[in-house]
């Protein structure tokens, strides 16, 4: 799948990509804020999760901005992976590109792609709860709080407690 915005790209990442991921998503700031990112983070590891054959039910894509100069830049990442109960969206975005409404955009597309070409009828998504702006994203997109809950990060090798959403779309 692929999306277009006024100010984004989202796409699947390709090999060649590998570079510019680890440079974009190698932040503790990041990886703190993430379920399944390792750290720290390594070239290695985004050559791996670039390899990888894709799953069904899994959509990931990179976010690119192309309102930051010539060539489009790797800010971020989105996507759609299976949960316990339906479909989960996913997003982060590197620190340099935080507060700038990436997040929101890439959101709106990522839910409209889940809407309109995979036909679902319900999203879900969490955030840890010391990540109030992740929260507050989701917010804008529609997502309802359903309550809180203990997830894993494999970043800070611990559960942590986080707030979990529902959006009916």
């Amino acid at each position: 799948m692929f999306a277009r915005t006024s100010r984004l790209t989202l796409r699947p990442g390709w090999p060649e990509d590998a570079p510019a991921l680890a440079v974009a998503i190698a932040h503790e700031s990041v990886a703190f804020r993430l379920a399944r990112l390792p750290w720290p983070y390594t070239l290695a590891h985004a050559e791996d999760w670039l390899r990888r054959p894709a799953e069904p039910r899994q959509h990931p894509l990179l976010i690119f901005a192309h309102d930051r100069g010539a060539l489009p830049e790797l800010v971020g990442g989105t996507g759609l992976h299976d949960a316990e109960d339906g479909l989960e969206i996913g997003y982060w975005l590197t620190p340099s590109a935080w507060g700038r409404g990436y997040a929101t955009e890439a959101g709106r597309a990522t839910v409209a792609m889940a809407r309109h070409a995979l036909g679902q009828r319900r999203l879900t998504a969490y955030h840890h709860a010391d990540n109030p702006a992740s929260g507050r994203v989701l917010r804008k997109l529609g997502f309802q709080e359903t309550g809180t809950a203990r997830r894993h990060s494999l970043a800070r090798g611990a559960e942590v407690d986080s707030v979990t959403y529902v959006l009916t779309l």
